[in-house]
């Protein structure tokens, strides 16, 4: 019997698309099959098909993304009796995996009801819940979850066989009968009495509570409780580091500017972690010298009892030890968290991979972070890179995350962390294995950082060798100008582009340490155009920790020297300044990250020590918009025009000094560096597109995520064609995406 077969890829499994398909055949009469197989969703039909393809893409469920629709002919054996939904075929995986979901509507409705879902922590159904945390293989079916052990009782046996309820294949369908289970422990055991209750009282005493969530622990606290958030940075050795914060919607205006911006990318099924203008009313020491406040809304049934019982506002920080991966196993967290948490909410709900929570900024709407809620969601390669070979890619040392490139698709892998802590790196291993397992990728080069010294380049080079594989070694900032080009699908041949790539450090072919220049090139190649005046990391690595080490350095170099002495007079000057002359330990370096460093220690924001990465440059752009904001006349530095095309900052620190000492306000200071980085940037990128050297300008490494700099670099370049990040980081956790790609450009296609 003739009929017609149609092919649909993207994110489609796990998300109800099966279920979709039948009500869409049911309702229009026709008879066949649809299935999950290693492509993706299969159908079969037989009857007036009519605009049922077109139904398809316009009707998908809210978690599906669907990248094609493929119509074909087909010829039953039979003649099909009904419309059925079939069982899973094929091992491997061709299709994307979908991610973990927020808590949907109706669910949220069930457990604050009075069904048998009433109160129950892991309530869920095709719209939402566990996807990735969960899963341990493909393709997705309960069997290869951590729900297998949960065997479904009779009442949800029927919800997930019946295909016009909304939970039909719902992998981790439960209920207090047969699902997963919530408890509560304090001094090492369980204690009898209601879970929620339980952590709640602990919470209102000014407790900290280790959680168990989707991704990992957390550590909770009242965040109105300024003794209870300073006990809570004591036992985690945390001092500066601002918080993290769960509220539910009802409780933002109190803590937070709320902007519709703001608000959708927090009922975003990803349910990330948004930065948001604060509005003074938490205690200081939530997030110490900084003017915004990283809320995210409860995004799984636990979290939403725990939060209606409480009543209040949050802390809802990672579960780890400083500078390992979050815990994710109940007797890893006892062990581990005991010196932090008062109190633990358990479950037995095993979980299959550690996620940490995304962070995103709204406006500008960036992605700072990119994990739970958006791994391993794919992205669309630019024109070109159809043919592409398969390409892993390993990123840097930091921010670490892993890239895989395959049909037309790249597969982002989750933020990992700092690759020189054990577990970080034992993780960044496990991940290499399990993303090659769950797409069945097979890669035919490898992709890594022009650092040599760093694990993931090690790592890379290793496997090439071992499987024969072709090895391209991708300098720093190219690969962040190529993750922005590739995000903003700039075609492989569109032609070349300017690229202000700012960020803290990156081995340059010269051998110097790079992190401020202008880039003209594609994903092929790149040649230096302008770049920031080196200047020693006296101390290597110890200069991304101490600013004054920068200050003393750009302040000689500025005649300033006497500044320098009075600034920091219990600092080792001397030895630095002979370290520095002789070349001992303090390589050359153009980095952008660390002038920030240096001006900050100048207005003695953040002199001697840093307390976490980026808390001298955060501080300094909070006071500079602090200064925007309060509208008083600002003094101006004039921008440089590179000689030789190096930007050179002495006549800035002059300019600073001079007006600082004629009674400049600090935060007008701080603002008008922002307007001389972006200035002394964007000038000589808008000369090169003006000149016809270049068709754009694109913005990346880490220090675009300052907002303000964002801001007035693009404000600079108004009227261009601009190209930024907003789906991928700007800084090391997007280098994968573009090492992939710039390996594939310049790779031949197999």
């Amino acid at each position: 019997m003739d009929g017609v077969q149609i092919r649909v890829r993207g994110q489609v499994q796990g998300v109800g698309f099966r279920p979709f398909i039948w009500q869409l055949a049911h309702a229009r009469g026709l008879c066949g099959h649809v299935l999950n197989d290693p492509e993706g969703v299969l159908v079969r039909v037989a009857g007036e098909i009519g605009d049922l393809a077109a139904a398809i893409r316009a009707g998908a469920p809210p978690l599906a993304r669907v990248d094609a629709v493929e119509v074909s002919a087909y010829t039953f054996d039979a003649p099909p009796e009904g419309f059925e939904i079939t069982a899973s075929r094929g091992a491997g995986a061709e299709t994307r995996v979908t991610p973990d979901a927020a808590t949907c509507p109706a669910c949220l409705e069930e457990i604050r009801g009075h069904g048998r879902r009433r109160g129950y922590a892991f309530t869920n159904c095709t719209h939402c819940g566990p996807r990735f945390t969960i899963l341990k293989g493909l393709p997705y079916d309960r069997a290869r979850t951590t729900m297998a052990p949960f065997a479904m009782c009779p009442d949800c046996g029927a919800e997930y066989r019946n295909p016009a309820d909304r939970r039909f294949h719902a992998q981790p369908i439960a209920c207090p009968n047969c699902g997963p289970r919530l408890w509560y422990e304090e001094g090492g055991g369980e204690v009898a009495g209601d879970a929620i209750a339980l952590a709640v009282a602990r919470l209102k005493a000014g407790g900290i509570v280790a959680v168990k969530g989707l991704g990992g622990f957390h550590l909770a606290c009242d965040a109105t409780n300024a003794g209870a958030v300073a006990a809570l940075r004591a036992r985690k050795h945390r001092p500066g580091k601002p918080f993290a914060l769960m509220a539910r919607e009802a409780d933002l205006a109190a803590i937070v500017e709320v902007s519709d911006a703001a608000v959708a990318a927090l009922r975003d099924a990803a349910a990330p972690v948004v930065l948001m203008p604060a509005r003074g009313t938490l205690p200081e020491v939530v997030a110490p010298g900084i003017d915004s406040l990283g809320v995210m809304l409860p995004y799984t049934p636990l979290h939403h009892l725990l939060l209606d019982a409480f009543g209040g506002v949050l802390v809802m920080t990672s579960g780890n030890l400083s500078g390992e991966p979050q815990v994710i196993g109940n007797a890893e967290a006892r062990e581990k968290l005991a010196a932090f948490a008062d109190g633990f909410l358990m479950h037995d709900r095993e979980i299959a991979r550690r996620l940490d929570d995304s962070v995103v900024r709204a406006d500008p709407p960036m992605v700072l972070r990119r994990a739970r809620g958006h791994v391993p969601g794919t992205l669309q390669l630019p024109p070109g890179f159809a043919d592409a070979p398969p390409v892993v890619a390993y990123g840097g040392q930091m921010k670490a995350a892993i890239c895989l490139i395959k049909n037309g698709q790249a597969l982002l892998g989750h933020h990992l962390g700092e690759l020189d802590e054990a577990l970080t790196w034992e993780a960044f291993q496990q991940a290499d294995a399990d993303y090659a397992v769950l797409f069945d990728h097979h890669p035919a080069v490898v992709a890594t950082d022009l650092h040599p010294d760093f694990r993931a380049t090690r790592h890379g080079q290793a496997r090439a060798a071992a499987e024969g594989l072709r090895l391209v070694a991708v300098q720093h900032h190219h690969a962040h100008l190529a993750a922005c080009l590739g995000e903003n699908l700039w075609p492989r041949e569109g032609g070349p582009v300017a690229g202000i790539v700012l960020d803290g450090l990156g081995l340059g072919p010269d051998g110097t340490v790079w992190g401020g220049e202008i880039l003209l090139g594609d994903y092929a190649g790149v040649e230096r155009r302008v770049w920031l005046e080196p200047a020693p990391l006296i101390g290597g690595d110890r200069a991304q920790i101490e600013p004054w080490r920068n200050a003393l350095v750009r302040l000689d170099a500025a005649g300033l020297s006497d500044w320098a002495d009075a600034l920091f007079p219990d600092a080792p000057r001397d030895l630095a300044r002979q370290a520095a002359a002789k070349g001992i330990n303090a390589p050359l370096s153009s980095s952008a990250g660390r002038l920030f460093d240096a001006v900050a220690a100048c207005l003695g924001i953040c002199p001697m020590r840093q307390s976490y990465e980026g808390e001298a440059a955060m501080r300094l752009e909070v006071l500079a918009r602090r200064a925007g904001r309060a509208g008083a006349p600002k003094p101006r530095f004039g921008a440089p025009a590179p000689r030789g095309g190096a930007l050179a900052p002495p006549a800035l620190l002059r300019e600073l000094r001079a007006a600082q000492l004629g009674g400049a306000d600090p935060g007008a200071l701080a603002l008008a560096f922002h307007h001389w980085v972006a200035e002394a940037f964007a000038t000589p990128a808008r000369a090169l597109v003006e000149a016809g050297g270049a068709r754009a300008v694109a913005l990346s490494g880490g220090v675009f995520q300052n907002a303000l700099l964002h801001e007035l670099t693009c404000a600079a370049l108004a009227g261009l064609p601009v190209l930024t990040h907003r789906r991928v980081p700007a800084n090391d956790g997007g280098l994968a995406l573009g090492q992939a790609l710039v390996a594939a450009a310049q790779s031949e296609s197999p």
